[in-house]
């Protein structure tokens, strides 16, 4: 193979031919060699609502009207669609193609409403999201082979980091729902017993009576 350093569309593995080189601007980590992935989260709570792999290392802000057409069909039964977007600086330029929805960056800091640049801090919470998604739910490396094996391998990840999203909802709601449970069964019992005392005075108004 004759590849040299600056050549365009080289191999980087020969089991593997659809891994690029991407750029990551970090001293410690400056490239990484994959599939460049994208992912959508709700803006309060963090749940994934978009995962998908962008084949051939495309610029950021061309990936985002793919990647926006993927979660209105993942949330598009329950009534509702994006319409703000937080991102950062690599989405800018793209707001013509994207007319539907509302791009918020930090280009756009200096007009930006004071409640709009308090819920930009929250985009950062993307970034401990992605590293859990590799720590803990194997996006590092895949072992599925081709780009469809990275495609359903990134969904896989994201699949896996909601569910454990929702078991720790889960248990920190099951003591609340238990408490519930209890007084609901506590005042039943209130309830039943006020009964049967009303139903005993009738029933000794009506002996007295008679």
């Amino acid at each position: 193979m004759n590849q040299k350093p600056k050549d365009k569309n080289k191999l980087y593995a020969l089991h593997a031919p659809e891994v690029e080189c991407i750029g990551k601007g970090k001293a410690r980590q400056p490239y990484e060699f994959g599939v460049k992935a994208g992912f959508a989260v709700t803006h309060k709570k963090g749940l994934i609502v978009g995962a998908r792999t962008f084949p051939g290392n495309p610029f950021d802000g061309h990936t985002l009207a793919e990647q926006l057409e993927q979660t209105r069909i993942l949330i598009e039964e329950h009534g509702t669609s994006p319409k703000q977007v937080y991102v950062d600086l690599g989405y800018r330029g793209v707001d013509h193609a994207n007319p539907d929805v509302e791009i918020i960056h930090r280009g756009k800091y200096k007009s930006m409403l004071k409640a709009d640049r308090k819920r930009l801090k929250r985009r950062q919470a993307i970034e401990p999201t992605i590293g859990h998604l590799k720590a803990d739910h194997g996006m590092r490396r895949t072992w599925l082979k081709g780009a469809t094996g990275d495609a359903l391998h990134v969904v896989l990840c994201a699949a896996g980091f909601n569910l454990k999203w929702l078991m720790r909802a889960i248990a920190l709601y099951l003591p609340l729902f238990a408490v519930m449970a209890w007084m609901k069964n506590i005042m039943q019992a209130m309830k039943h017993e006020q009964s049967s005392r009303y139903r005993l005075h009738q029933a000794r108004l009506v002996t007295v009576e008679n």
